[in-house]
C-alpha cells in the first residue's frame, strides 16, 4: 500500500507535457497513447520511459457507491488507492469513466540521457505526428502509477462538461 506522503508527492509532481487534444467519446471507446518519463531514484543519469494505451469506455451515468468498484485491469496496488480515494470526493459522483491500461500495449526502457532532452525529443516527435490521441506526462518513478491514474482523472474532467451536453442535448438527463 503506497503510504500518503508518496501518494501527495506523485499526485502533486505529475506535469502532463503534452495533452491530448482530443476528449472523451460521449458514446464510444476512446484509446489514447501515453508516454509517461520518470528518473529512477537509484540509477543517477538514466531516465524511464513507460509507454502504453490507455482504453476510456464509453461513459456511464453511476452512483456514487460504486465508483470504488472501478476495474483497473492491469494497474496495482497504488491504482486501486487511488480508486479509494476518488470514491471520498463527492464531486465525482454523476458520471462513470471506465480506464483499463492494457500491459499487451506496455513498454517499458531505460534510456541514458537527461529527463529535458527526452521531453523535449519526445515532445517536438508528438507535435509532428501531431495525432489527437497522443500524451506525454512527466512524473515520479516509485509512484508512476498514480501518475497515470491524476493524468485520467484530469482527462475525465476535461471532458466530462462536453459529455454532459451531449447527454442533455439528447434528452437522457
Amino acid at each position: 500500500m503506497i503510504k500518503a506522503d508518496d501518494f501527495n508527492y506523485a499526485m502533486e509532481n505529475t506535469r502532463v507535457v503534452v495533452a491530448p487534444s482530443s476528449a472523451i467519446e460521449t458514446y464510444g471507446q476512446t484509446s489514447f497513447r501515453f508516454r509517461l518519463v520518470t528518473e529512477p531514484m537509484d540509477e543517477v543519469g538514466t531516465v524511464r520511459l513507460r509507454q502504453g494505451m490507455i482504453h476510456a469506455e464509453r461513459p456511464r451515468i453511476l452512483a456514487p457507491h460504486y465508483v470504488s468498484k472501478l476495474i483497473l485491469e492491469g494497474f496495482g496496488e497504488r491504482a486501486r488507492d487511488f480508486a479509494g480515494w476518488m470514491e471520498e470526493q463527492k464531486d465525482l459522483h454523476f458520471l462513470r469513466y471506465g480506464f483499463s491500461l492494457r500491459k499487451t500495449d506496455f513498454s517499458e526502457s531505460i534510456l541514458r540521457e537527461s529527463k529535458d532532452d527526452l521531453i523535449d525529443r519526445l515532445t517536438q516527435q508528438l507535435r509532428s505526428d501531431d495525432d489527437p490521441m497522443d500524451t506525454l506526462i512527466e512524473g515520479v518513478d516509485e509512484g508512476w502509477e498514480v501518475c497515470l491514474m491524476k493524468f485520467t482523472m484530469d482527462l475525465i474532467q476535461r471532458s466530462a462538461g462536453s459529455n454532459l451536453a451531449e447527454w442533455k442535448r439528447r434528452g437522457l438527463l
